[in-house]
């Protein structure tokens, strides 16, 4: 059972709304899925009673049979409070727990800062996910060439180059105060038609701390709210090239502690364990993690539950004929539910490189902890 309770929303239409489930609940026909749903709903509500009112960005509860062994009950309940706002007001009764609104909040904490200007206005933008924020517009006083000579041209001239001067030094400042200290910042992008962005660099206008944040220029046509969204489609390959970078940065990490220095783990039960003690810092879950509690039947009548990838073929160690799974439980939700209560950042694990695949190898799931384990 999934259950999301949006910012604002008042919580007690969300308890009469599940107490109204619960007696829906009864005419299920399978008495096992009956029994799971029933208790999830009522491990849910008495985790409700723990609030007085919905939380300030609201609250997404989850509940359900999360044994690995047939036969065995364990309903377990996980409540999240969102980093942000939540905007979802959601009902779900199913076999996974749906995870997408959070997923996208996960998803926007990839923020980058977008600089897009040329000698006439500037734009101090977030790359939030797909999505792009304008936070400030500027708009300068920097006069048009003359096409005089003499003194007066050059006069002209001095001044225009000092009002840019000016103009530029603005854009450093707010971009200062927009970017510096951002907590999850990942990179900065300088973009804009002309030279001035090339300028800008540069002369250094912006101090090292955030001159280090920056990946990359890109040329746009324009500049203004159209400029923001060209910019962003124009800085996609810089964006995925700071993405690996972070990724091998951590990988490299991980791979360096298995080996020896005591902080990781790897494999669903050394996460498990590490969950449990409040001492997993990072969750690394493969981009293809595609295993499950699964059970599996052959005509024989012989039944084996396992941990496997989805479309194995599984042996019968009794007739040597090919097992078909015929029901398969979700074992990573619950583990991303568990993790995220204890304040555990969940990064996701591309194929693409060489250490991707070995995490893959390695059971697909892996973490750095806080302190080392006894």
């Amino acid at each position: 059972v999934s259950v999301y309770v949006p910012a604002d929303y008042e919580l007690n239409k969300t308890v009469a709304q599940l107490r109204s489930e619960q007696s829906t609940s009864q005419n299920i026909k399978s008495k096992t899925v009956k029994k799971n749903v029933t208790a999830a709903l009522e491990r849910i509500l008495q985790q409700l009673k723990l609030y007085t009112k919905t939380p300030p960005n609201g609250l997404a509860l989850f509940a359900g049979n999360v044994s690995e062994k047939e036969g065995v009950t364990d309903i377990q309940v996980y409540a999240v409070e969102p980093m942000e706002p939540l905007k979802t007001k959601l009902y779900h009764c199913g076999q996974e727990f749906i995870l997408d609104p959070l997923g996208e909040m996960v998803r926007e904490k990839e923020i980058y800062g977008l600089l897009v200007f040329d000698k006439s206005e500037a734009n101090i933008g977030l790359i939030k996910g797909k999505h792009v924020e304008n936070v400030k517009h500027l708009e300068s006083i920097v006069p048009g060439k003359t096409r005089k000579g003499g003194q007066s041209a050059h006069r002209f001239e001095r001044v225009r180059e000092n009002l840019l001067a000016d103009f530029l030094k603005k854009i450093a400042e707010v971009a200062i105060a927009t970017y510096r200290g951002m907590p999850d910042l990942r990179g900065i992008v300088v973009a804009g038609p002309g030279p001035t962005k090339e300028d800008f660099m540069k002369d250094e206008y912006l101090p090292t701390d955030v001159r280090n944040k920056v990946i990359g220029i890109v040329d746009t046509s324009y500049t203004g709210e159209y400029g923001l969204k060209e910019a962003m489609e124009r800085a996609e390959h810089l964006i995925a090239e700071a993405s690996i970078v972070k990724e091998k940065k951590l990988m490299d990490r991980f791979f360096e502690q298995l080996g020896g220095g005591g902080l990781a783990v790897y494999g669903m039960d050394g996460v498990k364990k590490a969950i449990a003690a409040g001492n997993l810092d990072i969750l690394l879950v493969s981009e293809a993690f595609n295993f499950y509690d699964t059970i599996f039947g052959c005509e024989c009548g012989n039944t084996v539950q396992k941990i496997a990838e989805k479309g194995v073929i599984q042996k019968c160690d009794k007739c040597g004929r090919d097992m078909v799974g015929r029901e398969r439980k979700d074992i990573l939700t619950p583990v991303v539910l568990a993790a995220e209560q204890i304040g555990t950042r969940v990064e996701q694990i591309s194929t693409g490189t060489e250490k991707g695949r070995q995490l893959l190898a390695l059971g697909g799931i892996g973490g750095l902890l806080r302190y080392r384990m006894e």
